[in-house]
């Protein structure tokens, strides 16, 4: 976006004064993480900055063979799994939810919804406390089972948002073309219904991964020793022995983060191009 000709002095100074403005706050909101990436290649096993030297050692006790790699790694093979099982279940879930509540017209409709989305609502602690007694009566505390299914409680929410968003421009008329040619129901939905809103199903899928990753209260009340995630051994980490090893941790983390965002990104602008808008 570009200033036009007749734009005043005032206009000026607004339109650079805003941007300048906008980038020193997005500087400070960054640069704590700016710092934490080279930290992780620091060759000494304390914080110091400028650094003396680089080194690879801190990544080398995440996936060595020592007794603590052992353990870093299987906490990061416990959150691909868990956030891999909870992401599926909660964009099943999720997108079907979101096609009944937009399809359909009965009492309590938004009554229904906002139960949908209340785990994104209601503090994570609670929700943890209420599974956690909820768990403990029919036996899934300390099981990767309930993790799994906590997880996906607190992902739904995204995806039906995301899908419901993704349905608000959605033409019934392709549906019903699509039965008049003798396609059956499940026939539609894959090949006319789940091309269109495949954007916001992705786009929900991602957000539900991303709160799965990150998630550390709910693995707090629900897990024993076996079932620790990648949040939950930092936590712990940070708790009883501050290494460069959390550091290094922290900087993987940052980078699946870049990938999750230049992903949907990329979903975002596929799903403009599909619709029809271009990108200027």
């Amino acid at each position: 976006m570009t200033l036009p000709p007749y734009a005043t002095a005032g206009d000026r100074i607004w339109f650079y004064g805003l941007r300048i403005f906008c980038g020193l706050t997005f500087f400070f909101l960054v640069a704590p993480i700016l710092v934490i990436i080279p930290l992780s290649f620091n060759q000494d096993p304390f914080f110091t900055y400028p650094m003396e030297g680089y080194s690879l050692r801190w990544y080398a006790e995440i996936f060595g063979d020592g007794p603590l790699s052992l353990l870093w790694q299987r906490s990061m093979v416990n959150s691909v799994v868990i956030a891999i099982c909870s992401t599926v279940l909660a964009t099943a879930l999720g997108t079907l939810a979101a096609l009944g509540l937009n399809r359909a017209d009965f009492p309590f409709k938004n009554a229904i919804y906002a139960f949908l989305i209340s785990p994104m609502i209601v503090p994570i602690v609670v929700t943890a406390i209420g599974m956690f007694y909820f768990y403990a009566q029919i036996g899934l505390i300390g099981s990767l089972a309930g993790i799994i299914l906590a997880h996906t409680a607190i992902g739904v929410p995204f995806v039906v948002i995301t899908v419901s968003a993704a349905l608000a421009g959605f033409d019934e008329n392709l549906v019903r073309a699509g039965s008049i040619m003798g396609a059956g129901p499940m026939r539609v939905f894959r090949k006319v219904t789940l091309p269109i809103i495949f954007p916001g199903v992705a786009s929900g899928g991602l957000f539900a991964f991303a709160a799965s990753w990150d998630e550390i209260v709910i693995v707090l009340f629900l897990a024993n020793a076996e079932q620790h995630t990648s949040p939950r051994r930092m936590w712990s980490g940070i708790r009883e022995h501050i290494s460069p090893t959390i550091i290094a941790a922290a900087t993987l983390l940052i980078l699946l983060s870049i990938v999750l965002m230049l992903t949907m990104e990329w979903l975002r602008r596929r799903s403009d191009r599909m619709r029809g808008i271009t990108q200027t």
